[in-house]
């Protein structure tokens, strides 16, 4: 029995409620009119921007062909003058119009009933932007004005999610665009040009990490903090063949060991307690780009068997789940420590550290090309002077002698943070060594009290602020004295000899 129009536009309004999927929204009112109305062979009709004809969106009761046959231009038939006029029209009897051109002939073989074809616009504003319309049962003289003023209604509903639509639409393009663009600005930003050097042992550097990135090779970047390798892997990935494709970055000393293999490889809903809700984790976001694993080597040994099952086999479990995840993922990895010792120590897996060791990229320490700090100096002044709204030249010839001298245990990041400092201290147009921290302005004024002493008495004092500078950095006398070339019993010798206190 049908329902009462209100009822109707209730359930009109639920349908619209429920989905923002256009499509199934129209198809939803289409079914409420036919089974509510009993409207049959419901029809919305949209124009097509790009050829301002007419073209069946959904309806009801016609197939994939009937739908792909009903095309018209505007003011050609009922439906076509509908539109152009933006008025409803209403015929009685569909067999006796002859406007009516059927061109679905979805109607060929209902010659034992005959039906009324009732039409009304779809308006957003004042604009028309198509037209609904249904069959009803013919009623001979009986008025349809309460049809119409039903579909009309519903029409104007219909019109409001073709405009939300269209919103979306524009929304996702706008999103759309703006990737494309951001995706192009990252490409400019940490493309290899934009890596500041002119030192030899640079140069030798870069051009591995040029060529090693348009392969698919694991790539694993060694050197101290500060050398700049994230700004090297960003590089290697914007070149490289998936620079389109998602650029993933794992800080793995940043995490605590229990939340790191959920941030890898993702998460269950009630996994553990307090996951409500399933999350993809950084492997599969990266799918089919880059995952960058900063400071590897202080991954867990338990994380470590797990990160090498997804580098062998490119598959992975979430946490609490037991679906298996394929994934296309390329590798890069970083870390200031000694891995090669780790292994013999028993710290690090040995069949891991071959699987990320295929392309080895060693960033040499700022101290080995001090030809560089001036180039960096320069770029440092201008990024931050543009920050800062500053009108800063550069540094006086006292203030670089500084920065050449000094050993830079931060490297390029240090050197960073000294010319930020500096270009907000500096009054003037040029940044003289008051604007620079005092222990570095400290150690080159003893550069130059050890002028006039002895041959012996210079060495020494070098040789022990060597000494007690790759202690401060590199922490254990192994890795202090392979940075110093010497053996650790030599190593030994020497802060007995100069009283150094570890």
């Amino acid at each position: 029995m049908p329902q009462t129009f209100v009822e109707t536009l209730i359930e009109v309004s639920a349908a619209l409620a429920a989905s923002l999927d256009l499509e199934k929204t129209l198809n939803s009112i289409l079914k409420v009119l036919a089974d509510s109305l009993e409207m049959q062979r419901g029809t919305i009709t949209l124009v097509d921007p790009a050829t301002n004809d007419l073209r069946i969106e959904v309806a009801s009761g016609l197939t994939r062909e009937e739908k792909e046959r009903g095309r018209y231009k505007i003011g050609e038939g009922i439906t076509g003058r509908v539109v152009a006029t933006g008025q409803a029209m209403v015929i009685p009897d569909i067999e006796a119009e002859p406007l009516f051109l059927n061109r679905t002939q979805a109607r060929r073989n209902l010659k034992e009933r005959k039906f009324a074809f009732l039409c009304v616009p779809i308006k957003v504003g004042n604009k028309v932007i198509g037209a609904l319309s249904v069959d009803r049962l013919f009623k001979g003289t009986v008025s349809y004005e309460e049809d119409i003023r039903v579909l009309t209604i519903i029409a104007a509903m219909v019109g409001q999610a073709v405009k939300l639509r269209e919103l979306a639409e524009k929304d996702k393009e706008i999103v759309v665009s703006e990737n494309i663009k951001l995706k192009r600005e990252l490409k400019g930003k940490y493309k290899f040009g934009n890596i500041i050097y002119g030192s030899s042992v640079m140069e030798a550097v870069m051009a591995g990490a040029v060529q090693v990135a348009d392969s698919a090779a694991t790539v694993l970047l060694g050197g101290e903090s500060g050398t700049g390798k994230e700004l090297v892997a960003s590089a290697i990935h914007y070149a490289s063949p998936r620079h389109e494709k998602p650029f993933i970055k794992v800080a793995c000393a940043a995490l605590p060991e229990n939340l790191l293999e959920s941030e890898l490889f993702g998460y269950e809903r009630g996994a553990f307690t307090g996951a409500m809700e399933r999350r993809s984790g950084r492997f599969e976001l990266a799918n089919g780009g880059t995952i960058f694993l900063d400071e590897i080597g202080d991954l867990s040994v338990a994380t470590q068997v797990k990160l090498l099952r997804v580098l062998q086999e490119r598959e992975f479990e979430r946490l609490g789940g037991s679906q298996t995840i394929k994934i296309d993922v390329r590798v890069i990895c970083a870390t200031h420590r000694d891995l090669e010792a780790m292994v013999k120590e028993g710290k690090f897996r040995e069949d891991l550290y071959y699987r990320i060791n295929v392309f080895p990229i060693i960033l040499p320490p700022l101290r080995e090309r001090k030809e560089d700090i001036p180039l960096l100096v320069d770029y440092f002044i201008d990024k931050y002077t543009r920050i800062n709204k500053r009108k800063i030249k550069g540094v006086n010839r006292a203030a670089l002698d500084h920065l050449m001298a000094y050993g830079f245990p931060g490297n390029v990041r240090e050197l960073e943070n000294i010319i930020e400092r500096a270009a907000v201290l500096c009054q003037k147009e040029i940044i003289t060594p008051k604007e620079l921290p005092a222990n570095l302005t400290a150690h080159k004024e003893f550069d130059l009290n050890i002028q006039g002493a002895s041959l012996p008495d210079v060495v020494a004092s070098l040789e022990k602020q060597k000494i007690e500078e790759a202690l401060k950095r590199f922490k254990t006398q192994r890795l202090a004295a392979r940075s110093l070339g010497l053996t650790e019993r030599m190593l030994g010798y020497k802060i007995v000899k100069y009283k150094i206190i570890d």
